[in-house]
């Protein structure tokens, strides 16, 4: 079967030209994504070990990523308005993942209050071509194909995370626009990538995610939405909420907390679903290495912002609690954003709870062991996290 798959070079300047051809524009608007891009390439190239599938997709993710934005700023140079748009008092979820962020978030984003940046947006941010805003989004067709495709390569995906090609996602896939983000790393082994973007002020990043917000607000109120703030939700913040308040500095974070012991292997069996879809080897164990080191550091780097700033932009969260009484918590949540919980909106919620119950999807089963971990070694590396959030409750 392999054989039948074409060998793509990885060489950006080619990645650009074809993405230029395929959207029939040229104006890429600011550039700073060429250097994290060349980054991404060479570690592409020469450590993730793609079968030839894996080096097709791969690629052809770039290269839509950068139609996305040849076709962003065609619309900002025809509809200036866009940036007039005002993101107010946006509702950030952060938490290590595997701590109920999907669920707080998708529960809220049923009120129709929020804006929330669906999957589809989220893979393709600009509207394809000649979409008339009524009929169905072209979008939506390709996302699904595409959820689809990736459950059929790594069934396990269906027991990890709920993947709905319209439901609300992670504004991370907004980030991964300006290739400063840890998607990459999620999808295939990139350590060099990884590593380098660790040192970068990803202030750009950030700045663009404002951007695509302020687009895909302009696009919800041309087919009729009309939110008053969005929920956003992506343990990626974790590293970098300097830069969420910096760039939003109004924003408002729920932060949502459970055990490390709990979280990593179930994190790392997703990470390493998603390498097998790429590469033909990996290593579960190093899967296991770099993800607890990645979320160590970001969990440090939160608790460092939240000595600077202060707790009252902070509202914490157990995920023990969500669980057993979702609705209850999330009264917290509006009572914390100085929102109204409606009866229009709390029934909308638990529709929505009761159509995407857990026990609908098969059970995730992980082992410590199975990713190199023990549980000393992840409580040495989380110390003062677990001494802060997760001792007390016990």
């Amino acid at each position: 079967m392999t054989q039948d798959i074409p060998h793509v070079d990885l060489n950006a300047e080619a990645i650009l030209r074809d993405a230029r051809q395929q959207a029939g524009l040229e104006n890429l608007g600011d550039e700073s994504f060429l250097v994290p891009m060349g980054k991404l390439l060479w570690s592409l190239e020469h450590e993730a070990r793609l079968t030839p599938l894996g080096r097709l997709i791969q690629r052809q993710r770039i290269v839509d990523i950068l139609v996305n934005r040849l076709r962003v700023q065609d619309h900002l140079e025809r509809h200036p308005e866009i940036l007039e748009e005002r993101i107010v008092e946006p509702l950030f979820i952060v938490g290590l993942p595997r701590t109920g962020t999907t669920m707080l978030h998708r529960t809220i984003a049923a009120d129709s209050r929020m804006f929330a940046p669906a999957w589809y947006e989220v893979r393709n941010p600009a509207p394809f071509p000649g979409w008339d805003y009524r009929s169905k989004d072209p979008r939506i067709t390709e996302a699904e194909e595409q959820v689809a495709a990736m459950l059929e390569g790594s069934p396990e995906l269906a027991a990890i995370h709920p993947m709905d090609a319209e439901g609300p996602d992670e504004d991370i896939m907004l980030l991964e626009h300006s290739f400063y983000s840890t998607v990459p790393e999620s999808a295939v082994n990139v350590p060099s990538y990884g590593r380098w973007l660790e040192q970068q002020d990803q202030t750009a990043a950030y700045e663009y995610l404002k951007l695509l917000l302020q687009f895909l607000q302009w696009q919800k109120k041309r087919v009729g939405q009309r939110g008053e703030r969005w929920v956003l939700k992506a343990p990626h913040h974790l590293h970098f909420m300097d830069l969420v308040f910096k760039v939003f500095p109004d924003a408002r974070v729920v932060q949502t907390h459970r055990d490390p012991l709990q979280t990593l292997p179930s994190l790392a069996s997703m990470i390493h679903a998603c390498w097998v879809l790429a590469s033909d080897e990996v290593d579960p164990h190093e899967v296991g290495r770099q993800w607890a080191r990645l979320f160590a550091n970001g969990m440090s780097h939160t608790m460092r912002v939240r000595e600077q700033l202060g707790d009252e932009r902070f509202l914490d969260l157990w995920f023990e609690d969500t669980v057993r009484r979702p609705l209850e918590e999330i009264e917290k949540v509006y009572a914390f954003i100085g929102m109204d919980l409606t009866p229009e909106a709390k029934t909308a919620m638990e529709r929505w709870q009761e159509y995407n119950r857990r026990d609908a999807r098969p059970p995730h089963e992980y082992t410590l062991e199975q990713f190199g971990y023990s549980e000393e070694g992840l409580c040495e590396q989380f110390a003062d996290y677990r001494e802060r959030y997760i001792l007390p409750r016990q």
